[in-house]
């Protein structure tokens, strides 16, 4: 009964936030401000949503980061929670959801298409390091998210629908700024997660770094974002530029998160 009842607070949370996510969307199309109600909506499924994380960890002993399920299940959670938090804080960017709420219904659908049974807790995630190393990773995905959110403002407004549609946001000069602004802190949050990965590494398999794929790859990103906020303070490159690597930026980070677990055969797989 505890599990039915998890899936199913899950399911309200999930169809809260697409009623969000289409209450964005046609607020853009059609010009209309239902921010307040995107914001109590967003609020709600977090609120469900939070719930069925905890039911499922008082029943499983242990958190949501063990089978891709769980990692989808969190992330949908933790991207969710920053992004609201900016849309909350920072008026000037709500019509970012009709661009941040899309990418999420893709990860939504891919958890209701996830395996929802428990896995194998292997050993070495037994220690303070791999909360404090995911939480880390988290964050930096959740500024890197909402800079794409604000990115594809800025690309949109080059159509011509788009560029009626979104006349009352601000300048692109505006949110170029925002957005590499949210970039910076992601790096700020990937650095240390990198630094406390190799910290949990050599707790759990007696060495800081050893260039498996998840390492390697989650490297790579680093340098694409060292990279994309060094060309943007450097040569001052148009929004549109800046847009396009923030978002592929974004794509490589995606990649990484979730495609590399299913082809990685090294003990750092980041799924089981």
């Amino acid at each position: 009964m505890t599990f039915e009842l998890e899936l199913q607070t899950l399911w309200a949370a999930l169809v809260l936030y697409v009623l969000a996510g289409v209450l964005a969307i046609v607020g853009v199309a059609l010009q209309h401000k239902p921010e307040r109600m995107v914001l109590v909506l967003l609020l709600f499924g977090l609120v469900l949503h939070t719930v069925s994380i905890v039911m499922r960890w008082d029943r499983l002993g242990h958190g949501p980061y063990i089978t891709m399920y769980e990692i989808l299940l969190s992330n949908v959670w933790s991207l969710l929670a920053i992004y609201v938090l900016a849309y909350w804080r920072i008026p000037a960017i709500r019509a970012t959801a009709a661009v941040v709420m899309p990418i999420l219904f893709v990860m939504m659908g891919w958890l209701l298409m996830a395996s929802p049974y428990e896995g194998h807790l292997p050993v070495t995630y037994h220690t303070i390091w791999l909360f404090i190393h995911i939480g880390f990773g988290k964050l930096f995905l959740g500024n890197v998210l909402v800079a794409v959110g604000i990115s594809g403002i800025i690309l949109l407004r080059k159509s011509p629908y788009g560029s009626v549609c979104l006349v009352r946001m601000p300048e692109d000069s505006r949110l170029d700024e925002l957005s590499f602004r949210f970039m910076a802190m992601g790096i700020i949050f990937e650095t240390l997660m990198l630094i406390v990965g190799a910290i949990w590494a050599q707790d759990a398999w007696g060495r800081y770094w050893a260039w498996d794929p998840l390492e390697t790859w989650s490297f790579l990103t680093w340098l694409c974002l060292a990279f994309a906020l060094h060309v943007r303070v450097t040569y001052k490159v148009s929004p549109q530029v800046g847009a396009l690597m923030v978002i592929a930026v974004f794509v490589l980070a995606f990649l990484t998160f979730f495609g590399v677990p299913f082809i990685s055969i090294s003990p750092h797989k980041g799924a089981v």
